[in-house]
């Protein structure tokens, strides 16, 4: 009786030991801290992270290495670890921006993502940074990421439990040891799964290792900084004064401008820069007819003004462009009919309008206010006046 209590004493101290051994041995899983991530041994870390000027609610598949490790949203990043070599990035769904750069061994690489209002669809514009700023906005974003950032293959030693098996056959009772035995048996089934490695997450100090320079070619698609557009337009004009003095080879006479002017138009061409302003030329033409007084018979006057523009467009929405601005160049007036000639003289001029654009089309409508006076001092003739005006802008 005495050594089969002995017995079963030995077979519950070598149950309990494997089963201390087989707890010791599970892994052990720690929340990341990924914004603080550093590549494992051997590897490169890629961390891409999005910050908007003007927030988007839209989505930005990040792809490396044609593999998708995450969509961004605003204030959000993700991270990918690369092994060593040409590594790619693809940001964006259909408008896409490819990154490309040779990663190196235990190096840490950040991306910018700033994502911007097209007409139609989110444009994208991505380009690398330094640690400094990456660490300084990963502290602010939110991890949306796939897959953890830092994926370290453990090496993990399967647990021993081959010495405790060993000592049943020394003590083994004579009649009892067949269902005393058993379950010493049916424990190696138990610690079978332990041998499977898997993937350990494991926080990273927070150490901050020196990132070489990622040498990183030019976006395929980068930023349009500004654009080339032409504008051509019709609509009414009317002169400020009708009643003037006109000077002749004759002499002076008293003239009357029909003020309502015929065959309004205007040519414009302009530079558009990305924050609204703009520069550009413009050749603006219209006619009055003239009444003068015997003996001078009935003449016609065409006014053709050469300006150069400046202006500022207001974003009020991605389609909708309020917009003001001035003007300076040269108006010649010249005369057919009665009287023949022609005269010049200093213009200028204020604009305000709007422009609905939807690309790369737009319509455009503008009030014109342009003053000039031709001829010589103390005889010229006042040619200017205001009038609005209806056209179509394209867009290159």
């Amino acid at each position: 009786m005495n050594q089969l209590r002995a017995c079963r004493s030995v077979i519950v101290a070598l149950l309990l030991t494997t089963l201390c051994g087989l707890f010791s041995a599970l892994p052990v899983h720690a929340q990341p801290d990924f914004r603080r991530a550093v590549p494992p041994p051997g590897k490169a870390l890629v961390f891409v992270f999005r910050v908007d000027r003007e927030p988007l609610a839209a989505q930005v598949p990040v792809m490396v290495n044609k593999e998708l490790i995450g969509e961004l949203a605003n204030g959000t990043f993700v991270a990918a670890t690369v092994n060593p070599g040409q590594t790619q990035l693809r940001i964006g769904q259909r408008l896409v921006n490819t990154l490309s750069f040779v990663a190196t061994a235990d190096q840490s690489y950040f991306v910018r993502v700033e994502a911007t209002a097209s007409q139609t669809l989110v444009r994208t514009v991505a380009a690398p940074v330094s640690e400094p700023e990456g660490r300084r906005s990963l502290a602010q974003s939110r991890f949306v990421g796939v897959a953890p950032a830092v994926v370290i293959p453990s090496v993990v030693t399967p647990p021993v439990v081959a010495a405790p098996v060993a000592p049943p056959p020394v003590v083994t009772p004579p009649a009892a040891a067949p269902a005393v035995v058993a379950p010493v048996v049916v424990t190696p089934p138990v610690v079978a799964p332990a041998p499977p490695v898997e993937p350990a997450v494991v926080a990273v100090p927070p150490a901050i290792q020196p990132a070489a320079a990622p040498e990183v070619s030019t976006p395929t698609e980068p930023r349009r900084e500004s654009a080339f557009v032409l504008i051509a337009s019709a609509g009414t004009f009317k002169m400020a004064n009708g009643n003037q003095m006109i000077n002749t080879p004759q002499g002076t006479v008293q003239g009357t401008f029909d003020t309502t002017s015929k065959s309004v138009f205007g040519v414009e061409a302009e530079w558009r820069s990305r924050a609204g302003f703009a520069v550009g030329g413009e050749v603006f033409s219209y006619k009055n007819d003239l009444v003068t007084t015997a003996p001078i018979p009935n003449a016609q006057q065409e006014v053709l003004a050469f300006m150069v523009n400046g202006k500022y467009y207001f974003r009020a929405a991605s389609w909708f462009y309020p917009f003001v601005g001035v003007g300076i160049g040269v108006a010649k007036a010249t005369y057919t009919g009665g009287l023949t000639g022609d005269t010049t003289g200093l213009a200028y001029q204020g604009l305000a309008g709007m422009e609905f654009r939807f690309k790369p089309v737009g319509l455009y409508l503008q009030y014109k206010y342009l003053s000039s006076k031709t001829g010589d001092v103390g005889k010229e003739v006042n040619v200017g006046g205001s009038g609005i005006l209806a056209g179509v802008s394209i867009i290159f």
